[in-house]
């Protein structure tokens, strides 16, 4: 499921790309700072570091440290347009064969990453898929201002906001006021999470018996916003501004500027 996610995910970049001169390759991604050339070198040489880790891990050997990662990031920087965009589909594309090689002996494997953080396969394969299809993302809206995340991805990532949104909210760089929280109503898939912002990011995905608990609670109600699966991922990354994002009413409309500034993006 993981995996075959993020094998369509590489197919679809692939596509994206493929075809593209130098000069759509050097222009902007939805990356303020990046080139599309740029976002390809991000994820080619994520590819080579997450091989390398999962060769070792295999190997029962040590990893890739940290101290390693700038002399690879580097290289992959140092590339013309058409030499990384080759070089990354390439390293991407087998690093999904190299996943796809392991079969159930993936499942086994536990890795320990960023210089301390275990985790098991899912955790690996989910964190480069949220980067995969948020960046794969990137690329296809400069190339295309209505492209949306890969449904398949969207699907899977969407239950593993939770255990991220505390990374990747800035609620001490957002000029808001706090606490408050927010009742999120996504469609396709269709779940309910609720965002508690206070001096960091809280999300929790509701059930059916925690929303009706909450529902019939004291206090005061919390706002609530309604957005399609797709467009709340993209709002937690930092990439739903007002030019690629679905409408809303007036009220809700305040409440999604106000979780634009708790999720800035990076």
């Amino acid at each position: 499921m993981w995996l075959d996610a993020l094998a369509g995910s590489h197919d679809r970049l692939s596509d994206l790309v493929g075809e593209l001169d130098d000069e759509g390759l050097s222009s902007r991604s939805y990356c303020d700072e990046w080139s599309i050339a740029q976002v390809l070198s991000h994820i080619g040489s994520g590819a080579e570091i997450l091989g390398k880790t999962v060769d070792a891990v295999v190997a029962g050997e040590e990893p890739p440290s940290r101290e390693e990662f700038p002399q690879i990031w580097a290289r992959w920087n140092a590339m013309g347009p058409r030499e990384v965009t080759e070089a990354a589909l390439s390293t991407d594309g087998e690093l999904v064969e190299k996943l796809e090689h392991l079969g159930d002996t993936l499942e086994e494997l536990e890795f320990t990453l960023f210089g301390g953080l275990r985790m098991d396969a899912v955790g690996v394969l989910g964190m480069r898929l949220n980067e995969h299809a948020l960046h794969t993302w990137d690329v296809a809206v400069a190339l295309e201002p209505h492209a949306l995340v890969d449904h398949d991805a969207v699907t899977l990532l969407l239950d593993r906001l939770p255990r991220v949104a505390a990374f990747i909210g800035k609620p001490d760089r957002a000029e808001v006021a706090r606490p408050f929280t927010v009742r999120v109503v996504t469609s396709d898939p269709d779940r309910e999470l609720e965002v508690e912002v206070g001096d960091d990011v809280a999300m929790t995905l509701l059930d059916s018996t925690s929303h009706a608990e909450r529902a019939t609670g004291e206090g005061a109600r919390p706002a609530v916003l309604h957005l399609p699966a797709e467009a709340f991922l993209r709002l937690v990354h930092g990439r739903l501004d007002p030019s690629h994002a679905p409408a809303v009413d007036v009220e809700e409309q305040a409440t999604l500027d106000t979780l634009r500034k708790v999720f800035p993006g990076y």
